[in-house]
């Protein structure tokens, strides 16, 4: 408080109402500038993180398209082009695990950044999530083009419905993100050991090198429980003019995904109260 010798008080800021609208906008502002940060994390330029993420896309599309040509498995796949239909089930796949790691490792309530008065756990998830899922769009759409221009013309017979369903893995993967974040303070190694098992049994459970009209139904009991592979399989059934999927369902990966928010935005909150830096040593 100034003394009461003269002085006067001297306000270097003016007054703002903080109305429900503003601090919306100041959340929004916050999230764009956090995804910017995250697209950056992986190179200082955001140009060459963007190309590692195409780079690696294109080399995933290439192993499994000659894995299965050598193995003779080409005759199992959609009537249509071949390697749209590896295309769809690879973009669908990296958008869900990478979404699902990138909000696993976003800041937490011990970070330093938390220490600033505007930014929240919410805030960094947000723009976890976002930033992985521009990297993916981006990655895709250029793959996509560079595939049409070069090598085939493409025709997608539903775009929207595709569309919807890269949305989709997109929201599951943050959904079961969101599991994992809440649980990994308890335990970070147990937790983070049953997440790289998830990733990796994905690489084969959800589905992506078969179609499901195919599967007998024995083999079908082993794809069933995951959402990614209902997910991609109803997306090859907007992306294909010939193909109606069967065994999959659109409202279970739905399901899952706001089953799994609502409980890791419940685990978030019970975590984030009890939570301490100390936790994490010699862990």
């Amino acid at each position: 408080m100034p003394r009461s010798t003269g002085w006067r008080q001297v306000r270097f800021y003016a007054d703002v109402k903080r109305t429900r609208a503003r601090t919306a906008l100041g959340m929004v502002e916050l999230v764009f500038h956090g995804a910017v940060h995250n697209v950056r994390k992986t190179h200082t330029s955001a140009v060459i993180g963007l190309v590692l993420n195409l780079v690696q896309m294109v080399i995933m599309i290439a192993f499994f398209y000659l894995m299965m040509t050598f193995a003779g498995m080409r005759g199992v796949s959609i009537r249509g082009d071949y390697v749209l239909f590896l295309m769809s089930g690879i973009f669908m796949f990296m958008t869900h695990v990478k979404t699902m790691r990138a909000v696993m490792t976003a800041d937490g309530p011990t970070s330093a950044i938390m220490k600033h008065a505007p930014m929240n756990t919410l805030i960094a998830v947000a723009a976890a999530a976002l930033g992985a899922l521009y990297l993916q769009i981006f990655s895709a759409a250029i793959v996509l083009y560079l595939y049409h221009a070069i090598m085939a013309p493409l025709t997608i017979d539903q775009p929207v419905g595709m569309m919807a369903m890269l949305l989709l893995a997109w929201g599951t993967g943050l959904g079961i993100g969101m599991m994992f974040r809440a649980a990994t303070p308890w335990q970070p190694r147990f937790f983070g050991t049953v997440a790289s098992i998830y990733s990796r049994l994905n690489m084969i459970a959800s589905g992506k090198m078969f179609v499901a009209n195919a599967m007998p139904t024995a083999v079908l009991a082993f794809f069933d429980w995951n959402p990614l592979f209902h997910v991609i399989d109803q997306g090859r059934g907007y992306i294909f003019l010939n193909y109606a999927p069967r065994y999959s369902s659109l409202e279970y990966p739905v399901y899952v995904m706001l089953v799994c928010m609502t409980i890791g935005l419940i685990g978030e909150y019970y975590t984030g109260k009890r939570v301490s830096l100390s936790w994490t040593m010699g862990k």
